[in-house]
């Protein structure tokens, strides 16, 4: 099965200058565990990537959600509290010329991003700093900006799609699925008109035991959406035991509480057929179709059962995200990771950026990490950005 870096030979034949850039921020990472990781743990001079969580507010109540779902940690009053402390425009272009020299790509996400009340300007702001951005979306606002997107030729888009029809909406919310398709039509239809190639766009979608079995179902139908990319997310799951093996070792080593992995204990890894789902994403990998599929992280067909049945079990090693990676949350904290914010290293209206991203709590974090059994915390297991950045274990 193809991994995350598969996109890139298929996208240099297309626009060798943003392959490139996307080729440089893996390499960033690589880099990063082969020199700072190794020889100063403790910090770093690599920043391949940054994410922005723009804002706590979405439309949808993604039933998997970890921050709006069944057992998401963003909800009621708690949420809308949350909601009036997101970082203004000049915060943010004050930390874009602090970051832009190193050239990392940008990745902006929510909630929904197209809720952040200055998400355009933000966008030409960075683009115009040299940045390669990244907009993660539930699709339901493309139609609406389709034009302004293609006109300013965003680089991409990451769309969340989990199934046809009637399995997208079950999860997502009732006509969730055609409205995603609407705002594909209306990207396309607007790039074809101004005679554009961006944004290039490519649907997620996150596994679970609601849609697996019509995933083939979604794969087929994506062949009219002219995507550059489909990626299978296994998802990410926990459950009690590593909650509370998580709780006291952050409290342990880092002296701080956590409150986001409960919000991924929802049960939905439950009654998964392994061999089944192989089955379906290996014809989803054979598919005669013009774009990459990529599973993160790619397995061993007899390990699936162990990803879902046995959540305890590595399967990726290492984590080197603190070394080249850094998130922003809505309220101008930095953490390293994005869905696991329990411990701010500062907070950029307060600190410049790379103060804390090298930081005395920083360099506390990568420590307790390096020296944690096999690098990872015992909550990261099935973290999605370990999935994609960790190393692989022997057999998985």
């Amino acid at each position: 099965m193809n991994t995350n870096f598969s996109v890139v030979p298929q996208l240099l034949k297309k626009d060798p200058v943003l392959a490139k850039r996307i080729a440089a921020s893996f390499f960033a990472g690589k880099k990063s565990m082969l020199v700072d990781h190794f020889f100063h743990p403790a910090t770093t001079n690599e920043l391949g990537l940054i994410y922005f969580r723009l804002t706590p507010l979405c439309n949808l109540r993604c039933v998997m959600c970890g921050q709006r779902g069944d057992k998401g940690v963003l909800k009621g009053s708690f949420a809308a509290a949350e909601s009036k402390k997101i970082v203004p425009l000049e915060d943010y272009m004050r930390l874009v010329d602090q970051i832009k020299h190193k050239k990392p790509v940008v990745y902006l996400w929510g909630g929904e991003p197209f809720l952040y009340p200055d998400l355009f300007p933000l966008v030409d702001y960075m683009m115009e700093a040299g940045l390669t951005v990244s907009v993660n979306t539930n699709g339901t606002f493309l139609e609406k900006y389709a034009k302004e997107i293609v006109e300013r030729k965003w680089h991409a888009l990451f769309v969340s799609l989990d199934g046809f029809e009637a399995t997208n909406d079950r999860i997502r919310g009732e006509g969730s699925y055609r409205r995603v398709i609407a705002g594909f039509e209306a990207i396309n239809r607007e790039k074809a008109l101004q005679g554009s190639h961006y944004p290039y766009m490519g649907v997620v979608t996150t596994v679970n035991n609601l849609n697996y079995r019509d995933l083939y179902a979604l794969a087929e139908a994506t062949r009219d959406f002219k995507l550059a990319w489909h990626i299978y997310n296994l998802g990410t799951y926990t459950d009690d035991a590593i909650v509370e093996e998580q709780r006291a070792y952050m409290k342990r080593e880092l002296d701080t509480d956590i409150t986001c992995l409960p919000g991924y204990a929802t049960g939905y890894n439950e009654g998964i057929d392994g061999k089944e789902l192989f089955d379906i994403l290996s014809r989803i990998h054979a598919m005669d179709i013009d774009h990459p599929i990529i599973t993160v992280p790619a397995l061993e067909p007899d390990k699936i059962d162990i990803y879902y049945g046995k959540l305890d079990a590595p399967v990726r090693t290492q984590c080197s995200v603190p070394w080249s990676q850094a998130n922003v949350d809505y309220n101008g904290d930095v953490h390293f990771c994005a869905d696991y914010n329990d411990y701010p290293l500062g907070n950029i209206r307060e600190t410049p950026f790379f103060e804390i991203y090298n930081g005395e709590r920083a360099k506390k974090f990568r420590l307790a990490l390096k020296r944690s059994k096999d690098g990872i915390f015992p909550g990261c297991v099935r973290c999605y950005q370990n999935m994609l950045c960790g190393k692989r274990v022997s057999g998985f």
